[in-house]
């Protein structure tokens, strides 16, 4: 277990005005192309595909454009609050001390390095690990032998999905309604699904999507296979449109980084996750 340090995070040096229920994507889409890949969850969630489930919070300056987001999405199976930032963005720092109060008894937590001190002593934390972030550079996908042999999945798999979700990745978060945009893909053996890619974020009307729900039955590892069918759901992608290609993995996973950086994947950033328990 971990806890909220009880260090006070620095302030920024000039006055800014903290500005909360952000109801204007537009704003809030110019602040995020600032940097696309870091943001790539939040471009995802102004597509109205995500909005209602969405709640966001803003931190403006004097021209009124915002110099710090958040959001809390509300559509995971627990509150799910997104602050993401580079190291030592006070901005971010003086906002997400601000909303702290606003935030749920129980959330859990995507955030920037250093910004869980600015969560105080409200929650017991429990650290799931430190996370980088990675984008698919240039605009041709990338090219694998077993590319050809992914098929695309739709909500008539949702069952075999479940089975080899159970199977390969208990626990993972997968919303079932991300079939019915057409960017899944699987490689069946001897007609049983073995291996799958998604997406968590797809938005053709923002340009971006974000790789999820990868893996691999245990069975049949270690022969290519989750590189084949990402190879494919990129091709599918950049075909839709999509301009920014990115995923989020455990920092610890060696292998699946290995695999992405083949496919053509670089680390853009880093953050941690943690779910935030009221204290007793």
């Amino acid at each position: 277990m971990l806890r909220a340090m009880p260090a006070t995070p620095r302030m920024p040096a000039t006055p800014l005005e903290i500005v909360l229920d952000v109801e204007n994507p537009a704003l809030i889409e110019r602040f995020c192309r600032r940097d696309a890949a870091l943001h790539l969850y939040e471009l995802g969630d102004l597509d109205p595909f995500f909005w209602p489930r969405t709640q966001w919070y803003g931190l403006a300056g004097a021209n009124g454009e915002l110099s710090a987001v958040a959001l809390l999405y509300r559509g995971a199976a627990e509150p799910t609050f997104l602050a993401l930032g580079r190291r030592d963005d006070e901005e971010l720092a003086a906002l997400v001390a601000a909303v702290a109060p606003r935030l749920p008894e129980q959330v859990y937590v995507h955030l920037g390095p250093g910004l869980l001190a600015c969560l105080r002593d409200r929650w017991r934390a429990t650290h799931h690990g430190r996370h980088l972030k990675m984008q698919h550079l240039g605009s041709t996908p990338p090219s694998h032998p077993l590319a050809d042999e992914a098929v695309r999945l739709g909500p008539g798999d949702r069952e075999e999905i479940l089975a080899l979700y159970e199977r390969a990745y208990p626990g993972n978060w997968f919303d079932a309604r991300m079939l019915e945009s057409g960017q899944y893909y699987g490689l069946r053996r001897d007609g049983r699904l073995v291996c799958i890619a998604g997406i968590h974020v797809f938005s053709p009307r923002y340009r971006v999507a974000a790789l999820g729900n990868i893996t691999t039955d245990p069975s049949h590892r270690g022969q290519g296979l989750a590189a084949g069918v990402t190879a494919r759901l990129c091709q599918s992608l950049r075909d839709a449109g999509i301009e920014t290609i990115g995923l989020n993995v455990k920092a610890d996973n060696a292998a699946a980084i290995a695999c992405y950086q083949r496919l053509g994947f670089v680390e853009i950033g880093e953050y941690d996750e943690y779910m935030l328990d009221p204290l007793v």
